[in-house]
């Protein structure tokens, strides 16, 4: 990098790690306000929802690292605008094109960093973070009535979430015959692994219809054989915004091997690397705007500019994840709609700099 890259790259990092450091202290603040209300339940106590708050930052700063990107960019260029650094630099002949190139690699930075904490930190924290929380407020219970719903062969299974110590909080399984008749309902209070295609489900009680009958009977306990392994039903329970890129491909490809619709996960998944790479148009962005409206304009100005962009770009990310899923459209195209209207908004705008 020369001497004006890494001008340029450090005036953006500096602005967007300050930006992100207020980002989550609040972010942080909220979660521990919110943890409040099952604070004294079991032996979940304040300290447990501090902690509990702490290991939710990873997860925090991946959503809000995009809308920091466009707050630090606006910010740092700004500075150098209001400080006529930018116009010394274009009156030395360096182009608009030269700039946004040395705040591109800023943003390549922070698409990186995105990259660590979306696939390598925010998940694995947020699933400890709750699997202790489990613990501490249930003494080893599940903590949500939610699950997933899978199917192995002719056995379709309901499972509830990860309650720690490697265990599901209950499974409900149904049975079906060769031709798909439903033979019988079962349901265990948990369930664990045991060995590879193997469980054992604890407080097991089971109804099996017959012709004219139906047969309800209780074993305590019953082996499971099954090809479902605990990680892969750790990601089928597990809310898609904490499941890494890589959980999500799983998720997907054992949907299309048992004829099921993955439409919410291939969402997922194609709007999780379109946030990310959404982050180099968010820092480009910036340049047009502080070469033009807002070279002169106070810090103040400048981060209200930022904040309802990204206001309007998180509102319409979640409205095209409503539609989505609602109304059965293609999620592939809807994954990509913010960060197409983003970047175009951006290069316009950067042709159109001067």
């Amino acid at each position: 990098m020369t001497i004006i890259d890494r001008y340029i790259v450090r005036a953006v990092l500096s602005a967007t790690g300050l930006v992100m450091a207020v980002l989550l202290v609040l972010a942080v603040l909220i979660i521990f306000i919110g943890e409040q209300g099952d604070v004294g339940q079991g032996h979940y106590t304040a300290l447990s929802a501090l902690w509990y708050s702490l290991l939710s930052m990873p997860q925090a700063a991946w959503e809000l690292l995009p809308i920091g990107a466009l707050l630090g960019s606006l910010l740092g260029l700004g500075q150098l605008a209001r400080n006529s650094e930018l116009i010394v630099l274009r009156a030395s002949g360096v182009s608009v094109a030269r700039i946004a190139g040395s705040a591109l690699i800023a943003g390549l930075i922070l698409l990186a960093v995105e990259t660590v904490l979306g696939e390598l930190l925010a998940s694995q924290l947020e699933q400890t973070a709750n699997a202790q929380k489990a613990l501490d407020r249930f003494s080893n219970l599940s903590f949500g009535s939610s699950g997933a719903w899978v199917r192995d062969g002719n056995t379709i299974l309901n499972v509830e979430r990860l309650s720690g110590g490697g265990r599901f909080g209950g499974m409900l399984l149904f049975q079906l015959s060769p031709d798909h008749r439903l033979v019988a309902i079962g349901h265990a209070e948990h369930a664990s692994p045991v060995a590879k295609g193997r469980w054992t489900l604890d407080g097991y009680s089971e109804s099996r219809f017959t012709k004219d009958q139906v047969k309800a009977g209780s074993a305590g306990e019953r082996t499971l054989v099954s090809h479902l392994t605990a990680s892969f039903l750790a990601f089928a329970t597990a809310p898609l915004r904490n499941l890494t890129a890589r959980a999500l491909w799983t998720l997907i490809q054992y949907d299309r091997a048992n004829a099921l619709d993955p439409g919410a996960y291939l969402f997922a998944f194609w709007s999780r690397i379109a946030r990310t790479l959404a982050i180099a148009f968010a820092v480009l962005l910036g340049v047009p705007f502080v070469l033009g409206a807002l070279r002169t304009a106070a810090a103040g100005s400048r981060m209200m500019v930022g904040l309802v962009l990204g206001i309007v770009l998180f509102l319409l990310q979640r409205l095209i994840e409503s539609g989505t899923v609602v109304f059965n459209l293609n999620p592939i195209v809807l994954a990509w709609i913010p960060t197409a209207l983003l970047a175009v908004v951006s290069l316009v705008l950067l042709a159109r700099a001067r």
